[in-house]
């Protein structure tokens, strides 16, 4: 089939093995979506079609196939939805957590970035300069920098940490 026969093959079927497939899935978007993916592994093997001398079975074969296939993905993820129960609440980040990553968002982006791979993904200074393509003193100067940024952020959040503390009210 070549691909002006297969052009016109789509446009004269496209629409008949849509409403078939609407009547199987009772989804005209599904219906559409199905028969469309059915076209696109078709067209791999447009010169065979001709000879299999029922393309438009063919298709409609594969397209009700992945119907199904889709329906029991569904079903599956369905079952484990009402087999895993969602938490009863997840805790947010404690005061401690949320003042690190408020002093890290002050930090240059590279020293910041040294200090996380290092301090908070466990890579040691060689794996930090080769990912971030920095030499090795260079890593090392940014976390020296780095800490000594943080130790100052967080030093000014602890002088003030006592007042909220005290009454258990934050603002």
């Amino acid at each position: 089939m070549t691909e002006d026969e297969f052009d016109a093959f789509y446009a004269a079927a496209f629409p008949r093995l849509t409403g078939q497939l609407y009547a199987f899935t009772g989804d005209l978007g599904e219906a559409q979506d199905v028969v469309q993916e059915a076209f696109v592994r078709a067209w791999d093997r447009r010169h065979r079609l001709l000879a299999d001398e029922a393309p438009e079975a063919w298709i409609r074969t594969v397209a009700m196939r992945l119907a199904v296939s889709r329906w029991r993905r569904a079903r599956r993820w369905l079952e484990l939805v009402r087999r895993t129960p969602p938490p009863e609440s997840t805790p947010g980040p404690g005061p401690d957590r949320t003042a690190l990553v408020t002093a890290l968002r002050q930090l240059p982006e590279a020293q910041r970035m040294a200090i996380v791979l290092h301090h908070l993904c466990d890579l040691s200074v060689e794996q930090v300069a080769s990912e971030t393509g920095a030499p090795v003193g260079t890593v090392k100067a940014r976390l020296s920098r780095g800490r000594a940024a943080l130790a100052r952020h967080l030093a000014v959040d602890e002088a003030e940490e006592p007042a909220w503390r005290e009454s258990g009210r934050v603002g």
